[in-house]
């Protein structure tokens, strides 16, 4: 049987590329983005072309994460239109570069919202679905940022990114008795195959961004340029696409907690050892091991 397969920022990068991945496979899957017949009416059609072409079933549907009206009809349609939902991948996210002093308290709550709420929003629309079935599988799209290396410039959205992690480690015990999986999948800085440099936001304040600049200056340039350097021959985003494509097709039980694509090897994967380790043991000790894995059940 195919998954039914729901992924939020699916016009561009990771998201773009994980739904053709998983379409490929065989599943339904729902490319959610918003400004479907305005600004992302492009990507639309190239996701309909790329259906036609290829003979898969990959539909865009309209679903801005920073709307919960939103988020909720997308959820409805796909329910009215196979009473179900399979997998859920959060992807949505936004970054933003720039010293952090010069972000106001309002712009890194907007990312916040971006990165962080609007997980919440989707898993309310949706999770409900997949706990009556007492089965399914929520991927939650990372950062090696969060336990990894942190060049400075960009702590707004390694902050979001860190709380969304924390979320998800929270939600994978508490989805378990449910037979609902969780998998967090840890990307590297790609700085191929994605647009989140070249569509980064910056500070509002720029008189605060000109004073950093007197002592900081050319640091993002400086940073792109090393990551890119440190990334080995053939390091594309469709890397994170297929391992996403790898993990949904694995058999209900088998799916991995936490994995890493980090060409880079910023360090994130070694922490997060120690870290995943720490979490088992402590579960372990309260006497609540059975969260560490679901197995899906009879609703």
């Amino acid at each position: 049987m195919n998954n039914i397969v729901v992924i939020t920022g699916a016009s561009s990068g990771f998201g773009a590329l994980t739904a053709r991945a998983l379409a490929d496979k065989g599943d339904t899957v729902y490319a959610g983005m918003r400004n479907t017949t305005t600004r992302n009416a492009p990507q639309v059609q190239a996701a309909a072309d790329y259906s036609k072409e290829h003979g898969v079933d990959l539909r865009s549907i309209e679903l801005d994460v920073n709307a919960q009206d939103s988020v909720d009809a997308a959820i409805d349609r796909v329910i009215a239109e196979h009473g179900r939902i399979d997998v859920l991948i959060h992807n949505a996210g936004h970054m933003v570069t720039g010293p952090a002093e010069a972000f106001t308290p309002e712009q890194l709550a907007e990312l916040y919202d971006v990165n962080v709420l609007s997980t919440q929003r989707v898993n309310r629309a949706a999770l409900p679905q997949l706990r009556k079935a007492g089965r399914g599988l929520v991927i939650w799209v990372s950062s090696s940022s969060v336990k990894g290396g942190t060049p400075p410039y960009l702590a707004p959205y390694f902050a979001a990114k860190a709380a969304m992690d924390s979320l998800a480690v929270s939600y994978a015990a508490e989805l378990a008795r449910w037979g609902v999986e969780t998998s967090i999948v840890v990307p590297g800085a790609f700085t191929s195959g994605t647009n989140h440099f070249a569509h980064s936001g910056r500070p509002a304040d720029g008189e605060v961004e000109a004073e950093y600049e007197t002592r900081y200056a050319g640091l993002m340039t400086q940073v792109a340029e090393k990551l890119a350097a440190l990334e080995p021959e053939g390091a594309d985003a469709s890397l994170v696409s297929d391992e996403i494509a790898r993990i949904v097709a694995l058999p209900s039980g088998q799916r991995p907690y936490r994995v890493h694509i980090d060409p880079a090897e910023d360090g994130s994967e070694a922490v997060s050892v120690v870290a995943d380790r720490v979490r088992r043991d402590f579960l372990t000790r309260v006497d609540l091991a059975d969260l560490l894995s679901a197995h899906p059940t009879a609703a």
